[in-house]
């Protein structure tokens, strides 16, 4: 009933002997957030025992993205998207490479979604435990480089708009034979390395303080993103972040096996998001719940509907055939 989006009294139409009362009391007072992470935990454990799950991946990369979510504009968690042009919320999916979902957030449209990469790895409580992770865009963000570094996590997003794109020197007299252009000018975009020194004890502190929950990932982002410039632990997050980029940016450069690992490990989330969205059917895809919570709950039945229905290349070309 809930992973497809349907009202309990429209799904109580097609269930003899129950009434929708009774479906929505169950779903209120028996399913909790906390009680779906848990189930999704289970399945994906489950998931992961079948020898076909290994014809997909071995569970060590994840990808992290989001798909548009129709809400009605009368609550205060929709918000008009930039990108989609329509107001609504963020599903933002962990899919594993054996195409399941470890964790999923119900986020604003306005929310940066990179602050949401780490936390999704934190709070995934399955026994899938990935070290790469691969993202859109957004994930090109230097403070996130640092954190995913710092927390143990190979953080290789799909990279865009490389004319953009700064590459940061080791030292002002670091110069190279074949692609010193990327650098630019010479003495210029150096890595503060005294800095990193400096500040290195402190930025532990901070990486261990996210990894026991003591704060979360996405509230240190958001804070990372607004600090100002001056502010030493922000100055040094930028600095690690740097150095981190620079190296994977060198990595997509000059690997072209690891550039298509990334593109099918995007793809697979798009797939993921796809038949995630034709099993929420109902009410025409619009989620009709204003509260938060109900939001929340609404993206991780339908995840864990998905994952029980299991997603596949062939099946997601099925159900779209313009895909």
């Amino acid at each position: 009933m809930k992973g497809t989006n349907v009202g309990p009294y429209e799904a109580a139409r097609h269930i003899p002997g129950v009434s929708g009362h009774e479906l929505a009391y169950v779903a209120n007072r028996h399913f909790s957030i906390v009680l779906l992470n848990e189930a999704i935990a289970d399945l994906v454990n489950a998931h992961v025992r079948l020898d076909i799950s290994q014809a997909w991946g071995d569970g060590t990369t994840v990808a992290a993205d989001g798909t548009h979510m129709d809400t009605y504009l009368d609550n205060l968690p929709a918000e008009t998207s930039v990108r989609y042009g329509k107001p609504g919320g963020i599903a933002y999916h962990h899919i594993s490479d054996t195409y399941v979902a470890l964790f999923t957030h119900f986020i604003p449209c306005g929310v940066w979604e990179a602050v949401y990469i780490i936390e999704g790895l934190l709070k995934n409580s399955s026994e899938v435990k990935p070290t790469t992770v691969h993202a859109d865009t957004q994930g090109q963000s230097q403070p996130v480089f640092a954190l995913a570094h710092l927390l143990g996590f190979d953080l290789m997003p799909r990279i865009r708009n490389w004319k953009g794109l700064t590459f940061y020197r080791p030292s002002k007299t670091t110069e190279y034979v074949h692609i010193d252009a990327l650098f630019g000018e010479v003495g210029k975009n150096v890595i503060d390395w005294d800095l990193i020194e400096s500040q290195f004890r402190h930025l532990m502190k901070v990486a261990v303080s996210v990894r026991e929950g003591a704060i979360s990932s996405s509230t240190l982002l958001k804070r990372l993103r607004s600090g100002s410039k001056k502010n030493a632990t922000y100055a040094a997050f930028r600095e690690v972040g740097r150095v981190i980029r620079t190296v994977q940016l060198l990595r997509y450069l000059s690997d072209a096996p690891l550039r298509r690992r990334v593109t099918a490990a995007t793809n697979k989330v798009e797939a993921f998001n796809g038949f995630s969205q034709w099993l929420g059917f109902g009410n025409r895809g619009v989620i009709a719940d204003n509260d938060p919570v109900e939001q929340e709950k609404a993206m991780k039945f339908n995840a864990l509907l998905t994952n029980a229905r299991g997603v596949r290349p062939e099946t997601r070309r099925r159900l779209h055939p313009a895909a």
